[in-house]
């Protein structure tokens, strides 16, 4: 025991380090545990999709959604949530909620408030849409009207 404390007393900075990255580690995954929501693989979400008529609820721009979204995705900006201006969202209260975004950072903020509006099953993709691109699964692009020239004659 005499050792920790002489390694301690004398390595102040590296051991106050220690410290902080042990705290760091132990709030993350209690407040993993203790969250409102799950989080849950590409996988996962199809098969809640699939199985149990999950619902996704894409939070990026309209942009971002237009240029790929995943099939019956719902576009719900995270600023009509935070107003709780669910639109047909809100006939989906007690079907499963994926949450998702771009890359999986910004899902979370979503969720919670989804879950606290009385949403029964709230989910979020891990990594977002990069997860799901990497799990190579279907998303739907809106057409273009790019190289579509008609010829007349």
């Amino acid at each position: 025991m005499q050792e920790y404390i002489d390694f301690v007393s004398n390595n102040m900075i590296m051991a106050l380090v220690w410290v902080g990255l042990v705290a760091a580690l132990l709030m993350s995954l209690i407040k993993q545990k203790t969250a409102a929501y799950k989080v849950v693989t590409p996988n996962d979400a199809a098969i809640l999709n699939n199985r149990e008529n999950g619902v996704f609820v894409d939070i990026r721009s309209h942009d971002e959604f237009r240029a790929g979204h995943i099939t019956g995705a719902i576009n719900v900006l995270p600023s009509e949530i935070k107003a709780h201006s669910f639109g047909e969202l809100e006939k989906h209260k007690t079907d499963p909620i994926i949450v998702v975004c771009k890359t999986g950072q910004t899902a979370a903020d979503s969720a919670n408030q989804l879950a606290k509006a009385g949403f029964e099953s709230v989910n979020v993709l891990k990594d977002g849409l990069t997860s799901w691109n990497d799990a190579k699964m279907p998303l739907v692009r809106a057409k273009s009207g790019k190289g579509k020239s008609k010829k007349k004659k």
